[in-house]
């Protein structure tokens, strides 16, 4: 305003002494909301918004030399299951005054090690999903860098595991119980620990039973590759298939659809991570995985304690829902 003066912000420091509080607490409503009452955040940032308080994000980088910033790796952004864990990353990271830095491997191991490196040096933390390096190579990553894992069960690190054993293993009993006997489970990229996890529950589901199963293995893991290997996927006359997920499972179904086979009054289907199951014909019965879930926890556990710090190895492990839906059918 001509002739006037401009008001000020206050400092952290006056902002605390204002409302009685540390200047610690001040910034805890800002950068780890979690760790005060809900009534405390509100006041905080209330008498900083009448004030004009902006918390300064950059503080932090200036003292420790290293960004508010966390390295998120995944495999394949274009996969449909990450978008959700991606987006969830990214939305706690800024209620914590933190931005995410997302990097996409296409699934090569060179182009992971190389990531790794560039994003170490401008993140304070890492979140790698669904590694593809060799045991030894994430514990020496772990020894010497602030990272945790994302669906890769590695001893001794800090992991969250997307899981759908549980919710798997049902489905393969609803289909045991339907009748069915001729199994085929088409898999995923290769050293991806969700697949290893996915057709490990299926053979141990039905190991005694007397059901047949035949395993095979789409590497890219695209629609495409899955109906080049239609042939392949029918050779045994199966009368159910399990996917690797949605991507998947709707290749098998086209692959069906094209060669007049009826689902599910022909053959059952099933996919995995519930990402495209309500757009296929018939809707898919699909395993819904806590993907967002993942992201936020994996956030919250890495902005806790000294940057400086390894993570404390622990294992954490989200259950997935059986969403069954119009393809899971009796044998005809």
């Amino acid at each position: 305003m001509a002739g006037g003066r401009v008001k000020k912000a206050p400092t952290i420091v006056e902002l605390a002494q204002e409302l009685g509080v540390s200047p610690s607490t001040v910034s805890r409503a800002f950068t780890a909301p979690r760790l005060l009452k809900p009534e405390t955040v509100d006041r905080v940032r209330a008498a900083a918004a009448e004030r004009g308080y902006v918390p300064n994000v950059h503080a932090r980088a200036l003292s420790t030399g290293v960004p508010r910033t966390i390295g998120l790796i995944v495999p394949d952004i274009a996969n449909p299951f990450f978008p959700p864990m991606i987006r969830a990353a990214q939305r706690t990271a800024e209620e914590t005054g933190h931005t995410v830095l997302v990097a996409d491997t296409d699934g090569d191991v060179d182009r992971e090690k190389r990531t790794i490196e560039r994003l170490s040096a401008q993140s304070e933390s890492l979140i790698i999903a669904s590694s593809r390096l060799p045991g030894d190579q994430l514990a020496e990553l772990t020894a010497r860098r602030r990272v945790l894992f994302l669906n890769r069960d590695e001893p001794e690190t800090a992991r969250i595991l997307v899981s759908s054993r549980d919710p798997l293993a049902r489905a393969t009993v609803r289909l045991l119980e339907l009748g069915h006997t001729r199994f085929v489970y088409v898999g995923g990229p290769e050293g991806s620990w969700s697949d290893a996890e996915r057709h490990g529950t299926v053979a141990e589901t039905l190991a005694g039973t007397g059901a047949q199963l035949t395993s095979l293995r789409i590497p890219s893991g695209t629609y495409d590759d899955t109906l080049t290997a239609g042939d392949l996927i029918l050779s045994g006359a199966p009368t159910a298939v399990i996917a690797f997920d949605d991507v998947i499972a709707h290749g098998v179904m086209d692959v069906l659809l094209h060669r007049g086979i009826s689902v599910p009054g022909q053959v059952s289907v099933v996919g995995c991570d519930d990402t495209i199951a309500l757009t296929t014909q018939p809707p898919l019965t699909s395993i819904a995985l806590k993907a967002a879930e993942a992201g936020e926890l994996a956030v919250r556990t890495v902005v806790v304690g000294q940057v400086s710090e390894m993570l404390t190895p622990q294992r954490i492990a989200l259950q997935g829902e059986l969403r069954e839906r119009a393809t899971v059918g009796r044998v005809g």
